[in-house]
């Protein structure tokens, strides 16, 4: 999820000598240790493509967990690969037993007249159009009602490689509004049939659901903040060939495309949830950029990182719907959860404000016994907050049917991490904090009466509040977290029946980095990224390079609850360090043999339905440095009871391992490999990688895989002997 022209999100309120959790962990004798046990609420209906809008999608049971293991003590069964260190591998490896596919790549084929991927990149934006995405992410598979093998397989395509996006890189032969336009069709969604055809997994390229949504495709605004004047951006003809300015406003309620969409989510009736992420970084401007202190708009571009030369995109000098001096409010159009529905391909995607705007990282939907719905997302940068929508209405099967979404009404919470010891050993007490008109922040003053809320009623501070996510979690002092990134719900099976969520915190080298420690502002002012906290007990280390997963229990097992219980789930880390001191470095991963899966940067986190709970990670992946003994990035598997973690797959040379679902019969896992051989120029593409083709001379379909520039792609792993996956 980053890439160079991406911000390094890698870049406190409870500033207390209390000792770390890690520390507690550590002198509470080995026999002692329990950890909290919850429940991720997505059932397993949800975890095979849920309930769609024109009935229900019918499931295949999932094995036990634990019956599948019974007698074994884990729930892991394969035999673990080792990291790929110095020199690497330029490929995919998976365990013994094991066999992984390319499914599709960047320019392959996805909708009906898509042409075939030139390995020169010389495609043009209008065959970007028809073809899968760059750099894909987060995704997930709905299989068609009464799942007879296909279904369609919705994946994000993140952002771009400018350098090897085009035959002459960027900027050779100028930057031009044909390569503006590529770049823009290669961003947002792809939306793929897939099926089994002799036996291996293929795109169906004709397809009507076949269909690419992207920086420019139109879409709605519903919910709280819709129609707000902070949303009226120009409105364009949008054409491959011109942005023209129609002169009339979008109204608050339309607008076009979706960009930087990183993980992603789902919903119970059978919707796809894409997260916009480092959106910022597509904006530009061709003056300069208010100051932060000059006003709304200058402290709002502050906020959230817009800057005059974004970041390295050159959208902004040929297309003005990005040049933030001639549309300024276009920014406000992106940082949302956008839905969209994978089974009508004549759908808008629908922008969802309730769920508030930031860099949405992901989306985990959780349906508590009472029916009560909520959904759980990070805010990937450092310092960034953790947060929980709650709808209004209990979750009815069919309100859709009644153009009633449950994402337009109800409260959006962010949470606060005390060092407040809880009920159960090693666990601490925290608190979801509601973002409502009446809320007072950190000063005693309502969020109503913030300046930078304030409106003619409620109804406008409550979109101000939306629209201004950030900053209102500034005011009632949230807690500042590690780059918050995917959220996970532990599915409620087999006599485990709570709610517990997960989120990895990917790390934060401005962590404890200062002795003059800062936080984010109450008033909203601060820079994004850019405080240095201090060490605290939901981050407990400073410059943390490594990360860790945080995980929580809502009191009562309801979403309504306003308290949970949390613990560190893992510190992440090197155990064969020659760093000091190594306890900072080395982390707290039980594995066996002890080091055999040390990682760092956790970044995509998921449950399968069995109960697996499956981490990705997200370093340089060029095993040097802070990583010459973990190696490669890679995707581990953990057993959520007793902690224990191996390692089944590493990645390509320079990758980023992210996104993943699977089969509704749990036999195929579908992975995501983002960037291969990033660095890589137009003069030199395969510098560091010429992944898949260095691996793989066809597909899946057994079609051909060109050679001439690394390609992201997800990949389709199976079992030799049918099994279910991890088993």
């Amino acid at each position: 999820m980053k890439g160079k022209l991406h911000p390094r999100n890698d870049a406190t309120l409870n500033p207390s000598g209390n000792e770390s959790i890690r520390e507690l962990i550590e002198r509470v004798d080995q026999g002692r240790r329990r950890f909290v046990q919850g429940s991720a609420s997505a059932t397993l209906l949800a975890s095979a493509g849920g309930l769609t809008l024109s009935g229900v999608v019918t499931s295949v049971e999932a094995t036990s967990l634990a019956r599948a293991d019974r007698g074994r003590g884990v729930g892991i069964g394969f035999q673990p690969v080792p990291a790929d260190t110095l020199p690497l591998a330029d490929q995919v490896a998976v365990p013994d037993g094991y066999t992984a596919k390319v499914l599709v790549a960047w320019g392959d084929p996805i909708v009906r007249g898509g042409a075939d991927y030139k390995p020169d990149a010389s495609n043009s934006a209008a065959e970007q159009l028809k073809q899968f995405g760059m750099h894909n992410d987060g995704m997930h598979f709905f299989p068609f009602p009464g799942w007879y093998g296909n279904g369609v397989l919705c994946v994000n395509n993140e952002y771009t490689d400018e350098d090897l996006l085009y035959p002459d890189g960027q900027v050779g032969g100028g930057y031009t509004l044909e390569k503006c336009r590529k770049s823009q069709s290669a961003h947002g969604v792809s939306l793929l049939e897939i099926g089994k055809r002799r036996g291996e997994w293929a795109v169906l390229p004709h397809s009507r659901f076949g269909r690419r949504i992207t920086a420019n495709t139109p879409v709605k605004i519903a919910g709280p903040a819709a129609g707000h004047a902070l949303l009226k951006a120009n409105e364009y003809d949008i054409t491959l060939e011109a942005t023209t300015p129609t002169g009339e406003s979008t109204d608050g309620l339309r607008g076009h495309g979706t960009i930087n969409n990183c993980a992603n989510g789902i919903t119970p009736w059978g919707t796809y949830l894409t997260c916009e992420e480092n959106w910022n970084g597509n904006f530009g401007s061709s003056s300069a950029v208010p100051a932060a202190d000059s006003g709304e708009r200058g402290k709002l571009y502050n906020r959230y990182g817009v800057t005059a030369n974004g970041n390295g995109y050159l959208w902004h000098t040929v297309d003005e719907r990005f040049d933030i001096a001639k549309n300024p409010n276009e920014p406000n159009m992106f940082g949302w959860i956008v839905e969209i529905d994978p089974f009508d391909p004549d759908s808008k995607p629908v922008k969802r404000t309730a769920l508030g705007r930031f860099k949405h990282e992901s989306c985990q939907y959780v349906l508590d016994k009472r029916n009560n719905l909520a959904f759980y997302m990070g805010d990937d940068e450092r310092n960034e907050y953790i947060y929980k929508f709650v709808c209004a209405e209990k979750y009815r099967p069919g309100l859709h049917r009644f153009h009633r979404s449950p994402l337009d009404n109800g409260t959006l919470f962010v949470a606060r991490f005390t060092s407040d010891t809880g009920s159960v050993a090693d666990t601490f007490r925290g608190q979801w904090i509601p973002l409502l008109p009446g809320t007072s922040g950190i000063d005693g003053v309502a969020l109503r009466d913030n300046p930078n809320f304030a409106g003619a009623d409620d109804a406008e501070v409550l979109a101000k509040i939306l629209i201004k996510t950030r900053m209102a979690a500034d005011a009632v002092g949230a807690t500042m977290m590690d780059r918050p990134e995917w959220t996970g719900a532990r599915p409620r099976r087999d006599g485990f029946d709570r709610i517990e969520l997960y989120c990895t915190l990917t790390n934060n080298n401005r962590r404890g980095s200062s002795a003059s420690p800062s936080s984010n502002k109450p008033d909203g002012s601060t820079t994004a990224g850019s405080s240095r906290p201090a060490v605290d007990a939901a981050n407990p280390r400073a410059n943390n390079i490594y990360g860790h997963i945080i995980r929580w229990r809502e009191d009562g097992d309801s979403v309504n609850a306003t308290g949970f219980e949390w613990d560190l789930f893992v510190q992440c880390g090197d155990s064969a360090t020659t760093k000091a001191p190594a306890a900072q470095y080395a982390g707290n991963i039980v594995d066996d043999p002890d080091g055999s899966c040390d990682f760092g940067a956790p970044d995509g986190l998921w449950f399968d339905p069995y109960g697996r709970l499956w981490v990705q990670t997200d370093q340089v992946g060029n095993a040097q440095g802070d990583w010459v003994n973990i190696g490669a990035n890679c995707m581990v598997c953990a057993d959520p009871e007793t902690r224990e973690m191996r390692r089944f797959l590493t990645g390509p040379a320079n990758c980023e391992v992210t996104g993943i679902t699977m089969a509704p019969d749990g036999r195929t896992l579908f992975v995501g490999i983002q960037h291969p051989g990033e660095g890589g120029t137009a003069a030199n593409p395969t510098e560091f990688s010429a992944w898949p083709s260095s691996q793989w001379a066809t597909r899946a379909d057994g079609k051909p895989l060109p050679v001439g520039r690394p390609r992201s792609a997800v990949v389709a792993i199976t079992r030799d002997d049918g099994g279910i996956i991890g088993a």
